[in-house]
């Protein structure tokens, strides 16, 4: 932190020996320009300095001008740019230029004149476009670097985007997609050396771009248009490391672009826990869809669930714990994938193919703290997780435009996995005297295999009068799932002084069975859409969806774990036959008018379940399910635009979620004996309300940015997992619904804002969520409610293209209160600190630092962690075209890196401490196919 008060006392210093710039700008009559763009430029290499507007009169002022001659540009849209050098005179500080004229320009001259005389920056309606030459960043750098030189622009240590305030949810590269929908995929890969020109707007959503009528909805998006050059050519990098401890990476990246074709690879293998994988990549990991394209082909506004899926559930399977992830225990992973866009006016082809093999290990210690409405105890456990998935995943668009009126739009999305697993989990049981008076050893392998088919048509058809449009789609999806598992359970029971809480069945605890699942989903479903314009400012719609999904689950358990009759456990082996059935039909009328929007929508769905619980395929009949849930769903939003940089938004809905196959099957899942829970076929569906509000401002003279965001939402028949515990600890968990479901709010505050244009950037956000969470524990409602607030400031410190500094900090205070365990009420309270520095030294050195800082404590399970982890690395940019890089890397140089999570639910509390990667060495060669330039070249350190 004295290094941080240093380095910021010096620039505080600078910043105070310093001159003002002030003047006007006319036109040829002498009426003055009114938010006409003024640059500050380094006469050495033209980087900008800092940027401002004109007021009304025209006027403009650069107050704190760094002592030395610099370059006044200045811009307006049908006029000449207007260019002048201004020496510095120490006896002058405050240089006073008077009225600047500025000259009409031809149409036929114009884009003759932007190309000599381009501006750092421009503005044109809500795009803002970045000339990246007028941003250095060191040889070798990422669009990632680049972007966080960019006025208006946030990166965090996890490279997610943030531009104007607001998310970055889409990256395209000239103007196409890129690896899908993953923002990260352009941004850590394409080199800074290859972008022309950073541009960032408001898109529009894909139905408004179907229909051509506004939704009011947008999403910010990130354009990156690439150097000439690098249209015509072949441009990409490779690097390879070996490090202590047996280390091992290699990693690359090809593309070849031109005006119609995009073509990429890029793959890595390393056993250093770096994934690649984004977060959609990482849901695939774990099992779920993720859908590329964001082509939505359920038309009208959203209502709620329309699919159920057969896993999911409230209990505590002997599976992967949902703390695992890429970046805990030691992992090794695998990964390639190839993208291939072209685009013409008339066709538009994306097309992807992405591979990953990730092998992971995971070694944990957990403590649980269970109370129950007479007693508690403590559960410590020694867990190691061993997991390998191998992911295939393929996906193309096809969109023809038959004529001016009339789009067709094809996609597919397929996957193929397939996985095996390990889970070996040692726990002891303690009552209060501290007395262990039982071992309990779960241990389970498992592999499967799962299928996924996704492919999608959309029709749209404009007609003549402006606004009146049709659209169709239809889609077809398949999913097959087959998981085969050996489930063990083996205990010990100890006589002690205290409670010893005994064993009622030693047999139904002592677990040792074969467990096999076979799950196929076949779904088919349409959608229409018809928008009818009544005037110029309204529109009216209405829409139809129609879904049907059949689906089918074969569970069968053998004990002893030998596939025959003989062992076949009929009370636990199920198959489930289930055919559900959406109907949906809704209208909504919109008004848009000068920055207005309004919607007020009203659908009537009806959602049908009818299944069948079977012994087994073709066998005796358990339970029949019959279910008709019949729903009128509202939903309202305006939105208003006070200006092109300022939005407020105000929403309210109600969606209804139907209950999962888990949820509603009646039969009994022991996978964990000391945890059983069971379905409930009685249940009926969830409903939530809910009001949403957010406000963004932009000021695109000073980057000042603010964005708010409230919500709350209300449960209606919350479905939850009750839980009964015996008197020996056995848990029975069963679902049911809750009329009264609890409530949830949260808020978020965040600001953006220039200490130093173009120098100095900080941002401040506040944060929070409360609500409430009610089930029965032993026929006792209990109610958890919990707040949780918090605040994060940082600082992105660039003051030279030499270097780049970004600070920040965070802080936050979580409460749990329990309604009838008000003495296990907790306190949780963390803080993290974070830096990541990086300079360059004379003759293409370079240096790197990350530091991270986080502080946990919880008083009442006596929890206090503080976790200090170091890495940096130093590099060399050598070569007649700067083509090479050798780099010394150090990781975890104070081998404390440890994963630690705390959570609280129903009536436990719990911490996890998770073993990570710990301290090692590494030294790389990367080798750049194009080249690079040199971007310190004569001025700091050059002569």
């Amino acid at each position: 932190m004295k290094k941080l008060f240093f380095l910021l006392l010096l620039f505080y210093q600078g910043y105070s020996q310093s001159y003002t710039i002030k003047g006007s700008l006319v036109d040829t009559t002498n009426a003055p320009l009114e938010f006409a763009t003024i640059f500050l430029l380094n006469p050495s290499d033209s980087t900008m300095l800092t940027f401002g507007r004109t007021d009304a009169a025209g006027q403009f002022e650069f107050k704190g001008v760094k002592k030395g001659d610099v370059v006044l540009q200045a811009t307006f849209i049908g006029f000449l740019p207007y260019k002048e050098t201004i020496p510095f005179d120490p006896n002058k500080l405050t240089v006073d230029l008077g009225a600047l004229k500025l000259k009409p320009i031809d149409k036929e001259l114009y884009e003759v004149v932007i190309k000599t005389a381009k501006a750092p920056m421009s503005f044109k309606g809500d795009t803002v476009e970045y000339d990246a030459s007028k941003f250095k960043v060191p040889p070798g750098s990422t669009v990632e670097d680049l972007l966080r030189r960019l006025p208006g622009f946030q990166v965090d240590s996890d490279g997610n985007i943030k531009a104007q305030g607001e998310n970055i949810t889409k990256v395209m590269v000239g103007g196409k997609r890129f690896f899908g929908s993953d923002p990260k995929a352009a941004t850590k890969n394409l080199p800074s050396e290859a972008i022309s020109k950073v541009q960032v707007y408001n898109d529009t959503s894909e139905q408004s771009k179907l229909t051509g009528v506004a939704d009011g909805q947008t999403e910010k998006t990130l354009n990156l248009e690439l150097k000439d050059e690098y249209k015509k050519g072949a441009f990409g990098k490779l690097t390879a490391g070996v490090g202590t401890e047996d280390r091992l990476m290699a990693k690359g990246n090809y593309n070849r672009f031109d005006d119609k074709n995009q073509f990429s690879i890029i793959g890595f293998g390393n056993n250093i826990n770096q994934s690649g994988l984004s977060s959609n990549d990482y849901q695939d990991f774990k099992g779920s869809q993720s859908y590329n394209w964001g082509d939505n082909v359920d038309f009208g506004f959203s209502t709620g669930d329309m699919i159920i899926f057969m896993e999911g559930g409230g209990g505590e399977g002997l599976g992967v714990p949902q703390s695992w992830g890429p970046d805990r225990g030691q992992s090794k992973n695998f990964a390639g994938g190839i993208n291939y866009n072209y685009d013409t006016k008339k066709d538009k082809i994306s097309s992807n193919y992405f591979y990953n093999k990730s092998e992971q290990q995971l070694k944990q210690e957990r403590f649980r703290n269970i109370f129950l409405p007479t007693t508690q105890y403590n559960v410590s456990s020694q867990e190691f997780y061993k997991n390998a998935i191998g992911n295939h995943r393929m996906s193309v668009r096809y969109e023809r435009e038959l004529d001016s009126l009339r789009t067709l739009i094809a996609y597919a999305n397929g996957r193929l996995a397939d996985r095996d697993n390990i889970s070996d989990v040692k726990q002891q049981y303690f009552n209060l005297q501290n007395e262990r008076f039982r071992d309990q050893n779960p241990y389970s392998t498992s592999l499967g295999k799962t299928s996924a088919l996704e492919s999608s048509v959309l029709f749209r058809n404009k007609f003549k009068k402006v606004g009146r449009s049709f659209l169709w789609s239809g889609t077809y999806k398949l999913d097959y799932n087959d998981n085969e598992a050996l489930q063990q359970s083996a205990f010990q029971q100890y006589v002690v002084g205290g409670e010893n809480f005994p064993i009622l069945d030693s047999n139904s605890v002592r677990l040792n069975q074969l467990s096999l699942g076979l799950t196929k989903s076949t779904i088919l479903k349409s959608s229409l859409l018809y928008n009818e314009p009544i005037s110029k400012t309204v529109t009216w719609d209405i829409f139809a969806n129609i879904s049907k999904n059949w689906q089918s689950t074969d569970r069968n358990i053998y004990s002893p774990p030998l596939q025959n009759i003989a062992n076949r456990n009929e009370d636990l082996s199920v198959f489930f036959d289930n055919e559900l059935d959406l109907q949906r039909v809704g209208s909504s009328i919109k008004y848009t008018n000068k920055g207005t929007f309004a919607m007020f929508g009203l659908a009537v769905q009806n959602l049908s379940l009818n299944g069948e619980v079977l012994s087994a395929e073709g066998g005796k009949l358990h339970t029949r399910i019959g279910k008709n849930f019949f729903k009128l769903l509202p939903t309202a939003s305006f939105r208003y635009s006070i200006s092109n940089n300022s939005r407020f938004h105000l929403g309210a809905n109600v969606k209804q979620s139907a209950p999962t196959l888990a949820q509603l099957m009646p039969f009994i899942d022991n996978s964990n004996p000391m945890f059983i829970s069971t379905g409930n076929p009685d249940l009926k569906p969830s409903t939530t309300r809910e009001i949403t509000a957010n406000y963004t401002y932009f000021n695109d003279i000073s980057f000042f940015s603010l964005f708010a965001f409230g919500s709350y939402r209300n449960y209606r028949d919350r479905i939850v997992y009750n839980r009964e515990v015996r008197e020996d600890l056995v848990t029975y968990s069963s679902t049911s619904n809750i009329k009264n479901g609890g409530d949830n709010y949260n808020f978020h505050l965040g600001l953006n804002f220039p200490i130093k244009k173009t120098k100095l950037m900080a941002d401040l956000s506040l944060y929070g969520n409360a609500g409430k969470s009610p089930l029965y524990i032993n026929e006792v409602l209990n109610t958890n409610q919990f707040t949780s607030v918090g605040i994060s400031t940082g600082l992105n410190f660039t003051p030279a293209p030499w270097m780049a500094w970004f600070v920040g900090y965070n802080t936050s205070h979580s409460k749990t209160n329990y309604s009838i365990f008000k003495q296990q009420n907790q306190k949780y309270y963390a803080q993290s600190f974070n830096s990541d520095l990086s300079f360059q030294l004379p003759n293409k050195y370079f240096i790197t630092s990350l530091f991270n800082y986080t502080f946990q404590k919880n008083e009442r399970i006596n929890l206090e962690q503080h976790l200090p982890i170091l890495g940096f690395s130093a590099y060399k940019i050598f070569g007649k075209k700067n083509q090479h890089e050798i780099r010394l890397t150090a990781h975890d140089v104070f081998n404390r890196n440890l994963g630690v999570s705390q959570s609280a639910s129903a009536n436990e509390v719990s911490y996890t401490n998770t073993s990570m990667l710990s301290r090692y060495y590494m030294l790389s060669y990367s080798f750049n196919i194009r080249g690079m330039k040199t971007q310190i070249k004569r001025n700091r350190w050059e002569d």
